[in-house]
């Protein structure tokens, strides 16, 4: 069930910690700003009234100077602001290292839609159900143009990007139903492109999956994948083709053809999957692999990657220098 809009939404729920101390940071520096520039405003609208032209008034310099004052008007406020560049800092960096323990969700843009998956392999469109006092980690992705998660509730949002993982992480607190926007424009029906988060207790989460029709799990579901487009006709041991194998092959050194070496992580295989005729061919290989851009659906790409991620046992054929073609 979508939240129902307020009239007039100033200022919307919190539903973490984070997004408490984010509004006490935005509330203070405001109340800052405003004791540093509200009797300078005053000041000026006194003076122009009481030294206006024709009045009479000696502006005749006093000679008096004090160093002190000159010195105290220019440090304190910078002391002051100082404070809430290393508040501001503390927050950015906490929002950019989830916890290891985090629940990873995947989630995908596209016109217009959101579309979440959880581990055990739940699906919704653009409504997301998270339990409370679990760190969740958002895995985030565009199927087409640019777009933008935004969790008001939460304080939070991120670009998804096409070709490129994005990611945010969030411990919500507090139980309920809230809106979930794309924030950047993307289109014709952008500001249709909305959803509802809802906040449960680990106990009706897990009811929750219990009664959402659980599906296969991603690695599950990646593996037929993997099957369905034929992938094992050419990496599977005893293939006939000269193809490299993907056992083992994620998070290991791949030297290239240009002489390059690099980390096989999820880019690598998602950009070796859309576009094998890139600049990252690999060594000792010839390129024959089709592009798989706009064959395989964005989620079905996202599964297809967590199984071989998961596919990680180590066998002969498996040896570094290895990749996908």
């Amino acid at each position: 069930m979508m939240p129902k809009h307020a009239a007039l939404e100033l200022w919307p729920a919190a539903a973490s910690a984070v997004a408490v101390e984010t509004d006490y940071l935005i509330l203070a520096f405001t109340v800052l700003t405003l004791v540093l520039t509200v009797p300078v405003f005053l000041a000026i609208t006194w003076f122009a009234i009481r030294y206006r032209d024709g009045q009479e008034a000696n502006r005749d310099t006093s000679g008096i100077r004090s160093n002190l004052i000159e010195i105290s008007w220019m440090l304190i406020p910078f002391l002051l602001t100082l404070i809430f560049f290393v508040w501001g800092a503390r927050l950015f960096v906490i929002s950019k290292n989830p916890p290891p323990d985090a629940m990873v969700i995947e989630a995908i843009g596209r016109q217009w839609m959101w579309k979440f998956q959880h581990p055990t392999g739940q699906s919704e469109i653009n409504d997301l159900h998270v339990p409370m006092g679990q760190p969740i980690k958002l895995r985030i992705i565009s199927q087409d143009v640019i777009h933008a998660l935004y969790l008001p509730a939460l304080r939070v949002q991120m670009a998804a990007l096409p070709d490129r993982y994005t990611e945010l992480w969030f411990k919500a607190d507090k139980p309920g139903t809230f809106h979930l926007y794309c924030s950047e424009y993307c289109g014709t029906d952008h500001s249709a492109m909305e959803g509802s988060l809802t906040i449960l207790s680990q106990g009706d989460y897990q009811d929750w999956l219990t009664h959402s029709g659980a599906q296969q799990s991603k690695v599950a579901a990646g593996k037929a994948i993997y099957n369905a487009y034929g992938c094992g006709t050419c990496h599977d041991d005893g293939s006939t083709v000269q193809a490299p194998k993907l056992v083992g092959l994620y998070g290991r050194a791949v030297r290239l053809a240009d002489g390059r070496t690099i980390t096989a992580d999820e880019d690598y295989l998602r950009d070796k999957i859309r576009n094998p005729n890139g600049n990252r061919l690999a060594e000792g290989y010839k390129q024959i692999m089709p592009s798989f851009a706009g064959v395989i659906p964005e989620d079905d790409l996202g599964r297809l990657i967590d199984f071989l991620k998961s596919n990680t046992r180590t066998v002969g054929d498996a040896a570094s220098g290895e990749a996908t073609r």
